[in-house]
């Protein structure tokens, strides 16, 4: 059993907002300090260049009762003020959001237009497509006995697969991977550093996505952006402002998480290599809960605000006024030891696993959670059977942001193989 994490901060000396506290080792110990002595705590925030002086502050959530509740009263914790901590420019704010900075009715009319292309049964449909890509990938990389696993392997599968389905030719795929990287890296100096550099190359992808949104419309496909250019909601089309919106959200989402979770899982079956001997003793007996205990043990998006809605409420025994922000740290709540036993043992055969690395439930639960669940089972499938001593050689170069869990480099090495 792993002993509860601690730091040598004070309760008084965590803040969330302070961009020293980002990248910290001690980020586990921070988060049980806090759901244990100061579970609902009051945090300034961050000063962002380029978004004038920081706002008011927010609540910081970080029990998994209390995420759990806020996602699951979508009336009274609201998404529609905006789900980043500081609040961007309207214009902005339009065009980098989409679904995710909306509230129901709208949210649920406009989710119900891409649900279509995330079920069960599409997700299934896909099958083949993301084995094929997976062996594709180990392909390229098998008989070079190392290389980086973010950029040759991590990143590969997701960002191709959203790539196909929303019909973007491979000749943008890099361009998507870099776009993407600012969007949700801009806090990151190798990114740019700067806010505005997010919001640049969101525009890029958004105006890219007028271009391909042209072309459905004359010459309709089988893939999401042309079920999203022709739909409608209410009897009206979308604007071309929503539709990109929805296109940025869709590639960014689509690829950066999973390209996390699956480094994530690289590196936890590297440090616990009795769990990797687990699961390649009996890869599909357990798979599924390996696939979700990699998800919760790596957390790829570290929290979401929601804004207090008309009337004050309490939440913890704390009264939270009107307006103000709450932020739901999910990967605190992924730690939580009143629900997880063990919850610092990366255990590929945890049951239950209620993590909340999708959210915590309510209308925002994450529209691609088959998806990403199908392609971290399908890369590990094809890495452990054909590259099984893989691992993972020298500390990750994590991505400096509170807001994703990103690992940017990270050195693997293996015993060389033949193509398949």
């Amino acid at each position: 059993m792993a002993m509860t994490p601690t730091t040598d901060l004070s309760i008084d000396e965590i803040d969330l907002g302070n961009t020293e506290l980002w990248n910290r080792d001690d980020w586990p110990g921070i988060y049980a300090k806090l759901r244990h002595e100061r579970p609902v705590s009051w945090h300034k925030e961050p000063e962002i260049e380029g978004l004038g002086p920081p706002g008011p502050g927010f609540w910081a959530l970080t029990r998994y009762e209390h995420i759990q509740h806020a996602s699951r009263h979508p009336d009274v914790f609201i998404s529609g003020r905006g789900t980043n901590v500081p609040d961007f420019p309207p214009e902005v704010f339009e065009f980098l959001g989409s679904m995710i900075n909306m509230d129901p009715p709208r949210h649920t009319r406009f989710r119900l237009l891409v649900n279509r292309g995330f079920t069960p049964h599409q997700v299934a449909s896909l099958e083949q497509s993301v084995h094929d890509r997976a062996r594709a990938i180990v392909d390229a990389v098998c008989e070079k006995g190392e290389c980086d696993f973010v950029e040759e392997i991590a990143s590969a599968l997701p960002l191709q697969i959203i790539c196909d389905m929303m019909g973007i030719p491979q000749s943008e795929y890099r361009n998507v991977f870099d776009k993407t990287n600012v969007v949700l890296g801009a806090s990151d100096p190798e990114y740019g550093g700067f806010i505005a550099d997010a919001f640049t190359a969101a525009y890029d992808l958004w105006t890219y996505a007028q271009e391909l949104r042209a072309d459905r419309v004359k010459n309709p496909k089988d893939d999401i952006t042309t079920k999203i250019a022709l739909a409608e909601v209410d009897g009206e089309s979308l604007t071309p402002e929503e539709f990109g919106s929805f296109f940025v959200l869709l590639v960014v989402a689509g690829n950066e998480t999973t390209r996390n979770a699956i480094s994530h899982g690289m590196k936890a079956l590297t440090d616990f290599p009795d769990q990797r001997r687990i699961w390649l003793d009996d890869f599909g007996g357990v798979a599924d809960t390996a696939v979700e205990e990699i998800i919760r043990w790596s957390t790829p998006v570290i929290h979401f605000r929601r804004t207090c809605a008309a009337n004050d409420t309490e939440i913890g025994g704390q009264t939270i006024k009107e307006g103000e922000k709450v932020v739901l740290w999910y990967n605190s709540a992924n730690r939580d030891e009143s629900v997880f036993d063990d919850p610092y043992e990366f255990d590929v055969r945890r049951d239950p696993n209620e993590h909340l690395g999708f959210g915590g439930g309510g209308p925002h639960f994450c529209l691609g959670a088959h998806l990403a669940r199908r392609e971290i089972r399908v890369m590990f499938e094809e890495l452990l059977h054909r590259l099984p001593d893989i691992h993972v050689t020298a500390a990750p170069d994590m991505l400096f942001s509170n807001f994703i869990h990103g690992i940017k480099r990270m050195p693997v090495q293996f015993t060389p193989s033949p193509r398949s």
